[in-house]
Protein backbone atom coordinates (compact mmCIF):
# COMPACT_ATOMS: atom_id res chain seq x y z
CA UNK A 1 0.00 0.00 0.00
CA UNK A 2 1.17 3.53 -0.75
CA UNK A 3 0.12 6.21 1.68
CA UNK A 4 0.78 9.92 1.72
CA UNK A 5 3.50 11.17 4.06
CA UNK A 6 1.13 12.70 6.59
CA UNK A 7 2.52 13.56 10.00
CA UNK A 8 -0.41 13.15 12.33
CA UNK A 9 -0.28 14.93 15.68
CA UNK A 10 -2.53 14.16 18.60
CA UNK A 11 -4.06 16.31 21.29
CA UNK A 12 -3.99 15.53 25.01
CA UNK A 13 -6.75 12.96 24.57
CA UNK A 14 -4.95 11.10 21.81
CA UNK A 15 -7.26 12.50 19.11
CA UNK A 16 -5.63 13.09 15.73
CA UNK A 17 -5.29 16.77 14.82
CA UNK A 18 -3.91 18.58 11.80
CA UNK A 19 -3.14 22.23 11.02
CA UNK A 20 -5.72 23.99 8.86
CA UNK A 21 -3.64 25.06 5.88
CA UNK A 22 -4.40 25.41 2.19
CA UNK A 23 -2.35 22.27 1.55
CA UNK A 24 -4.10 20.28 4.26
CA UNK A 25 -7.48 20.82 5.82
CA UNK A 26 -10.06 18.89 7.80
CA UNK A 27 -13.29 18.09 5.97
CA UNK A 28 -16.51 19.43 7.51
CA UNK A 29 -19.06 17.05 8.95
CA UNK A 30 -21.70 15.94 6.44
CA UNK A 31 -25.28 17.22 6.87
CA UNK A 32 -27.14 15.90 9.90
CA UNK A 33 -29.31 12.84 9.40
CA UNK A 34 -33.05 13.38 9.26
CA UNK A 35 -35.32 11.55 11.74
CA UNK A 36 -36.61 9.15 9.07
CA UNK A 37 -33.11 7.75 8.44
CA UNK A 38 -32.62 4.46 10.29
CA UNK A 39 -28.83 4.18 10.19
CA UNK A 40 -28.56 4.44 13.98
CA UNK A 41 -31.11 1.64 14.46
CA UNK A 42 -29.29 -0.85 12.25
CA UNK A 43 -25.63 -0.01 12.86
CA UNK A 44 -25.19 1.66 16.24
CA UNK A 45 -27.87 1.02 18.85
CA UNK A 46 -27.85 -2.76 18.18
CA UNK A 47 -24.04 -2.99 18.37
CA UNK A 48 -23.49 -4.02 14.74
CA UNK A 49 -20.50 -1.72 14.20
CA UNK A 50 -18.97 -2.79 17.53
CA UNK A 51 -19.30 -6.47 16.61
CA UNK A 52 -17.73 -5.89 13.20
CA UNK A 53 -14.79 -3.91 14.55
CA UNK A 54 -13.88 -6.64 17.01
CA UNK A 55 -14.46 -9.44 14.53
CA UNK A 56 -12.21 -7.92 11.86
CA UNK A 57 -9.50 -6.94 14.36
CA UNK A 58 -6.21 -5.20 13.43
CA UNK A 59 -7.65 -1.84 14.42
CA UNK A 60 -4.32 -0.11 13.79
CA UNK A 61 -4.69 -0.78 10.03
CA UNK A 62 -8.38 -1.65 9.60
CA UNK A 63 -10.91 1.17 9.38
CA UNK A 64 -14.56 0.56 10.26
CA UNK A 65 -16.34 3.90 10.22
CA UNK A 66 -19.06 5.86 8.48
CA UNK A 67 -21.05 9.00 7.85
CA UNK A 68 -17.99 10.90 6.66
CA UNK A 69 -17.13 12.00 3.13
CA UNK A 70 -15.27 9.82 0.64
CA UNK A 71 -13.21 11.79 -1.85
CA UNK A 72 -10.61 10.98 -4.48
CA UNK A 73 -8.44 13.87 -3.30
CA UNK A 74 -8.54 16.82 -0.88
CA UNK A 75 -11.13 19.40 -1.92
CA UNK A 76 -13.06 22.22 -0.34
CA UNK A 77 -15.97 21.63 -2.72
CA UNK A 78 -18.32 19.06 -1.17
CA UNK A 79 -20.61 19.05 -4.21
CA UNK A 80 -21.36 15.50 -5.30
CA UNK A 81 -19.28 13.85 -2.58
CA UNK A 82 -20.80 10.80 -0.89
CA UNK A 83 -20.79 9.86 2.78
CA UNK A 84 -21.63 6.15 3.19
CA UNK A 85 -23.38 4.85 6.28
CA UNK A 86 -20.56 2.32 6.74
CA UNK A 87 -17.03 2.06 5.33
CA UNK A 88 -14.57 -0.80 5.79
CA UNK A 89 -11.01 -0.45 4.53
CA UNK A 90 -8.07 -2.77 5.14
CA UNK A 91 -4.37 -1.85 5.26
CA UNK A 92 -5.01 1.87 5.70
CA UNK A 93 -4.23 4.61 8.20
CA UNK A 94 -7.19 5.24 10.56
CA UNK A 95 -5.35 8.19 12.13
CA UNK A 96 -5.22 9.95 8.75
CA UNK A 97 -8.95 9.33 8.34
CA UNK A 98 -9.64 10.94 11.71
CA UNK A 99 -7.34 13.84 10.93
CA UNK A 100 -9.09 14.54 7.63
CA UNK A 101 -12.55 13.78 9.02
CA UNK A 102 -12.98 11.98 5.70
CA UNK A 103 -11.73 9.05 3.67
CA UNK A 104 -9.40 10.62 1.10
CA UNK A 105 -8.27 8.04 -1.43
CA UNK A 106 -5.10 9.94 -2.34
CA UNK A 107 -4.13 9.96 1.36
CA UNK A 108 -4.78 6.26 1.87
CA UNK A 109 -3.44 5.06 -1.49
CA UNK A 110 -6.57 2.97 -2.18
CA UNK A 111 -10.34 3.11 -2.25
CA UNK A 112 -12.42 1.64 0.59
CA UNK A 113 -12.96 -2.10 0.27
CA UNK A 114 -16.61 -2.11 1.36
CA UNK A 115 -19.43 0.36 1.77
CA UNK A 116 -22.98 -0.12 3.02
CA UNK A 117 -26.01 2.15 2.74
CA UNK A 118 -29.11 1.85 4.92
CA UNK A 119 -32.30 2.77 3.05
CA UNK A 120 -34.46 5.76 3.81
CA UNK A 121 -37.33 7.38 1.95
CA UNK A 122 -35.23 10.40 0.97
CA UNK A 123 -32.12 8.48 -0.21
CA UNK A 124 -33.51 5.22 -1.61
CA UNK A 125 -33.45 6.10 -5.31
CA UNK A 126 -30.03 7.75 -4.95
CA UNK A 127 -28.59 4.64 -3.26
CA UNK A 128 -29.67 2.41 -6.15
CA UNK A 129 -28.89 4.93 -8.91
CA UNK A 130 -26.20 7.58 -9.10
CA UNK A 131 -24.56 6.55 -5.84
CA UNK A 132 -23.96 3.07 -7.24
CA UNK A 133 -22.26 4.63 -10.27
CA UNK A 134 -20.22 6.96 -8.08
CA UNK A 135 -18.93 4.16 -5.85
CA UNK A 136 -17.92 2.12 -8.89
CA UNK A 137 -16.06 5.14 -10.29
CA UNK A 138 -14.24 5.53 -6.97
CA UNK A 139 -13.08 1.91 -7.20
CA UNK A 140 -14.88 0.64 -4.09
CA UNK A 141 -14.69 -3.16 -4.24
CA UNK A 142 -18.10 -3.97 -2.76
CA UNK A 143 -21.24 -1.88 -2.41
CA UNK A 144 -24.09 -3.22 -0.25
CA UNK A 145 -27.60 -1.93 0.43
CA UNK A 146 -29.93 -2.84 3.30
CA UNK A 147 -33.61 -1.90 3.39
CA UNK A 148 -35.65 -2.82 6.46
CA UNK A 149 -38.93 -2.82 4.53
CA UNK A 150 -37.81 -3.23 0.93
CA UNK A 151 -39.87 -0.17 0.01
CA UNK A 152 -37.04 2.29 -0.70
CA UNK A 153 -34.42 0.19 -2.52
CA UNK A 154 -36.95 -2.06 -4.21
CA UNK A 155 -35.34 -5.03 -2.47
CA UNK A 156 -34.42 -5.79 1.12
CA UNK A 157 -30.77 -6.78 0.63
CA UNK A 158 -28.47 -6.20 -2.33
CA UNK A 159 -24.74 -6.26 -2.97
CA UNK A 160 -22.43 -5.54 -5.88
CA UNK A 161 -18.82 -6.47 -6.53
CA UNK A 162 -16.53 -4.45 -8.78
CA UNK A 163 -15.43 -6.38 -11.88
CA UNK A 164 -13.47 -4.58 -14.62
CA UNK A 165 -14.63 -1.20 -13.35
CA UNK A 166 -18.33 -2.08 -13.20
CA UNK A 167 -20.54 -3.58 -10.53
CA UNK A 168 -21.84 -7.12 -10.88
CA UNK A 169 -24.71 -8.14 -8.57
CA UNK A 170 -23.84 -10.51 -5.72
CA UNK A 171 -26.31 -13.41 -5.43
CA UNK A 172 -28.83 -13.05 -2.61
CA UNK A 173 -30.68 -16.17 -1.45
CA UNK A 174 -33.58 -16.78 0.90
CA UNK A 175 -32.20 -19.39 3.29
CA UNK A 176 -35.45 -19.62 5.25
CA UNK A 177 -38.64 -17.65 5.56
CA UNK A 178 -37.81 -14.09 6.58
CA UNK A 179 -34.03 -14.50 6.16
CA UNK A 180 -32.10 -13.29 3.10
CA UNK A 181 -28.34 -13.78 2.78
CA UNK A 182 -25.47 -12.74 0.54
CA UNK A 183 -21.75 -13.45 0.80
CA UNK A 184 -19.22 -10.63 1.06
CA UNK A 185 -15.89 -11.98 -0.18
CA UNK A 186 -14.28 -8.74 0.98
CA UNK A 187 -15.28 -9.27 4.62
CA UNK A 188 -15.53 -13.06 4.41
CA UNK A 189 -18.93 -12.72 6.05
CA UNK A 190 -22.52 -13.43 5.13
CA UNK A 191 -24.72 -10.35 5.35
CA UNK A 192 -28.29 -11.14 6.36
CA UNK A 193 -31.62 -9.40 6.23
CA UNK A 194 -33.14 -11.27 9.15
CA UNK A 195 -36.75 -10.34 9.91
CA UNK A 196 -35.98 -6.70 9.20
CA UNK A 197 -32.63 -6.62 11.04
CA UNK A 198 -29.09 -6.51 9.67
CA UNK A 199 -26.85 -9.35 10.83
CA UNK A 200 -23.28 -10.56 10.18
CA UNK A 201 -22.77 -14.34 10.00
CA UNK A 202 -19.48 -16.21 9.84
CA UNK A 203 -19.63 -18.67 6.90
CA UNK A 204 -17.10 -20.95 8.64
CA UNK A 205 -19.36 -21.47 11.67
CA UNK A 206 -22.73 -20.43 10.22
CA UNK A 207 -23.24 -18.41 13.39
CA UNK A 208 -23.53 -14.70 14.08
CA UNK A 209 -20.18 -13.11 14.81
CA UNK A 210 -19.33 -12.61 18.47
CA UNK A 211 -21.61 -10.14 20.25
CA UNK A 212 -21.34 -8.30 23.56
CA UNK A 213 -23.77 -10.83 25.08
CA UNK A 214 -21.52 -13.67 23.90
CA UNK A 215 -18.49 -11.96 25.45
CA UNK A 216 -20.33 -11.48 28.73
CA UNK A 217 -21.50 -15.10 28.74
CA UNK A 218 -17.98 -16.35 28.06
CA UNK A 219 -16.62 -14.23 30.92
CA UNK A 220 -19.35 -15.51 33.25
CA UNK A 221 -18.64 -19.12 32.23
CA UNK A 222 -14.90 -18.65 32.77
CA UNK A 223 -15.55 -17.16 36.20
CA UNK A 224 -17.88 -20.05 37.08
CA UNK A 225 -15.26 -22.60 35.98
CA UNK A 226 -12.65 -20.86 38.10
CA UNK A 227 -15.00 -20.86 41.11
CA UNK A 228 -15.73 -24.58 40.62
CA UNK A 229 -12.04 -25.39 40.35
CA UNK A 230 -11.33 -23.43 43.52
CA UNK A 231 -14.17 -25.22 45.33
CA UNK A 232 -12.85 -28.63 44.23
CA UNK A 233 -9.35 -27.70 45.41
CA UNK A 234 -10.71 -26.58 48.78
CA UNK A 235 -12.70 -29.81 49.12
CA UNK A 236 -9.63 -31.92 48.27
CA UNK A 237 -7.51 -30.03 50.78
CA UNK A 238 -10.18 -30.54 53.45
CA UNK A 239 -10.32 -34.26 52.70
CA UNK A 240 -6.53 -34.55 52.93
CA UNK A 241 -6.56 -32.80 56.32
CA UNK A 242 -9.26 -35.19 57.52
CA UNK A 243 -7.26 -38.22 56.45
CA UNK A 244 -4.12 -36.95 58.21
CA UNK A 245 -5.97 -36.31 61.49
Amino acid sequence: MTTANIKVKTDGNGIATMPQTEAFFKFPDPPERTPEMTTFDHLSVNGNVHYLIHHLGKQETTLVAGERYVSLAPTRDMTGLRYPDLIVAFDVDPAAYKARNAYVISDQGKAPDFVLEIASRSTGSIDTGVKRDDYAALGITEYWRFDETGEHHGTRLAGDRLVDGQYDPIPIVEIEEGVLEGYSATLHLNLRWQHGQLAWHDPDTNRHILTMDDESERADNAEARADNAEARADALEAELRRLRS
